[in-house]
């Protein structure tokens, strides 16, 4: 039942924090350009059909929009985001914060002008990060701004979850309510070989009939042996054989556990380029016996110091 979507994080924006074995780009708004065309291109062409994106990705929405566009595939869906805002105006090495968050009722209507556009392919439309202390979880203005959107447009509402209290985040997400319904029908949730703290909570969402969305099943880069960590030397050596095993990449692998073992609607591959989506894409062709699933639950690390290692990361 799962899919592959294709998620433009790193390919709307000049840097970002993925940790990639690659020679260095052309970081120009037209290079960039052309490379969110070709990958999407790539990525229809493949057969991927749900496309997520977010305001704060520099230019992806726009991207994303040209290519709808001049195509006019019309059996896409999107899902996008609100509640960040992109500041790093596309300056290389930008040295701040490239993005800013606020979950305030002005900042949804201020970005939802723009984030209609994708009508009527827009199926999902997302609180970005949703977080206990942004507030949006007790926001009733916003959640009923919300509420209004989705009636007035048949889409459904989401949110996105990152750090060590996902599982918490989820549970508030579960038990809003407006008119007497559930607001939030779409759950996107980081998990993956080393982050897996939320299963039990995947689970629930499944029991449930939500929509569940899996990001950064590849940990921003972290599973690659290039990350260079002694940490998870194990994970190389297992991750390793089994891409040797089943003639798939790395990349492959990773994917396919989180596919088994979670059974999401959509996986969200983060490819920057078509070679980096085809080599995703293989994750479709194999199946993983239950020893090796097994294998690769005990794998996952304690998930503060998972969270604690993501936010050090560098934007490059």
């Amino acid at each position: 039942m799962t899919s592959l979507g294709l998620g433009l994080a790193a390919i709307g924006r000049p840097d970002y924090i993925n940790i990639r074995a690659t020679k260095p780009l052309d970081k120009s708004k037209v290079a960039f350009n052309e490379k969110a065309l070709e990958v999407l291109d790539e990525a229809y062409n493949l057969g991927i059909r749900h496309f997520d994106v977010a305001a704060s990705y520099g230019y992806g929405e726009q991207f994303l929009l040209d290519w709808m566009s001049s195509r006019q595939n019309k059996d896409i869906s999107i899902s996008t985001k609100w509640g960040y805002t992109y500041v790093a105006n596309w300056e290389i090495g930008y040295s701040g914060k490239h993005e800013i968050k606020e979950h305030s009722l002005n900042k949804l209507n201020e970005q939802w002008q723009f984030s209609k556009q994708f009508l009527p392919q827009l199926n999902i439309y997302q609180i970005h990060s949703a977080t206990l202390d942004s507030g949006v979880l007790s926001n009733t203005d916003v959640h009923n701004r919300l509420f209004e959107l989705k009636q007035n447009h048949g889409f459904n509402i989401g949110i996105s979850t990152s750090g060590a209290n996902q599982a918490e985040i989820i549970d508030a997400a579960m038990s809003i309510y407006v008119d007497g319904q559930p607001l939030i029908d779409s759950y996107q949730v980081t998990f993956n070989i080393l982050e897996q703290s939320t299963l039990k909570t995947l689970r629930r969402l499944r029991a449930n009939s939500k929509i569940i969305i899996i990001k950064e099943a590849l940990a921003n880069g972290r599973i690659f042996p290039w990350y260079k960590s002694k940490r998870y030397s194990e994970i190389y050596n297992l991750l390793k054989q089994l891409s040797d095993d089943y003639k798939v990449g790395i990349d492959a692998i990773a994917l396919r556990y989180v596919i088994d073992k979670v059974e999401p609607n959509w996986v969200l591959s983060g490819a920057s380029n078509v070679n980096q989506l085809r080599s995703n894409m293989d994750c479709l062709k194999i199946e993983l016996p239950l020893e090796a699933i097994e294998i690769l639950s005990k794998l996952s690390c304690n998930s503060n110091a998972y969270w604690t290692e993501r936010s050090n990361l560098t934007w490059h």
